[in-house]
């Protein structure tokens, strides 16, 4: 399992729109799962689960992009999992590492 996490500033609905159009777009096996929104006053939380075959792993990985805001005040956390081909132990993480670069690269992006 591999995590990113970062406070941003910006337009919540914004940030939103391009991280999920941009990972599906980086990846022809990328696929939107599901996801849910939620907002209490000022306060909003998105989660998007999204899924891609890792060629370098030979397997699917998954990532679950949580993105909080209250007004321009932004915090995300990014987690990836799965990729691992051994039953007790993970072995292989390539998958997931690189998922979760595509996240780090798009919010350097926003700078």
């Amino acid at each position: 399992m591999a995590k990113y996490e970062c406070r941003l500033t910006g337009d919540f609905d914004r940030i939103l729109s391009y991280l999920h159009d941009e990972i599906l777009e980086g990846s022809a096996s990328a696929s939107y799962e599901n996801g849910s929104d939620y907002a209490a006053g000022e306060v909003r939380c998105a989660v998007r689960v999204y899924e891609r075959f890792s060629y370098a792993g030979s397997n699917r990985v998954s990532l679950n992009l949580t993105l909080m805001g209250r007004g321009d005040e932004l915090f995300l956390s990014a987690i990836t999992s799965g990729g691992s081909q051994a039953m007790f132990v993970k072995i292989n993480t390539w998958g997931e590492e690189a998922f979760l670069e595509k996240v780090v690269e798009l919010i350097s992006e926003l700078n």
